[in-house]
């Protein structure tokens, strides 16, 4: 199991201590420091079986600098948003959580950190508890 996170967020830090307090095994991938490619993205959109524009934080300063709020949201726009996120990592909604059973899920809440837990305990990947800080592994 892989954890994205922004370390300043208070939705990642308390999935993260969810998973701790479970004694979960996962990578830690801090994703701003990291970013993924437009390849990580597609793989996790289609793991989470969203769309770009669904995990984008149009909030955000970046977003509104780069007027996402009036971006088409449809199959000729996809590449698009994509490539913002590749290139604006900060406009990912956070934190995403990949299972080792090939699903992903948007962790904001306590009850989707455990669905991921879950999964990943039905998953092939190890299990036993332990953090891996991905950075490390680079």
């Amino acid at each position: 199991m892989e954890i994205w996170i922004n370390p300043q967020c208070s939705k990642c830090r308390a999935a993260l201590s969810i998973l701790d307090g479970d004694g979960a095994e996962y990578t830690v991938r801090r994703y701003l420091d990291d970013p993924p490619t437009v390849r990580e993205l597609e793989e996790v959109l289609t793991r989470l079986g969203l769309e770009p524009w669904d995990i984008a934080r149009t909030g955000e300063e970046t977003a509104e600098r780069l007027g996402m709020s009036t971006w088409e949201r449809d199959a000729r726009a996809r590449a698009r948003w994509i490539e913002a996120l590749a290139d604006h990592p900060i406009l990912i909604q956070r934190p995403i959580i990949t299972a080792d059973d090939n699903t992903a899920v948007v962790g904001r809440t306590e009850e989707a950190v455990r669905e991921a837990q879950q999964r990943s305990a039905r998953g092939l990947g190890p299990q036993g508890g332990g953090v891996r800080d991905r950075a490390a592994q680079v």
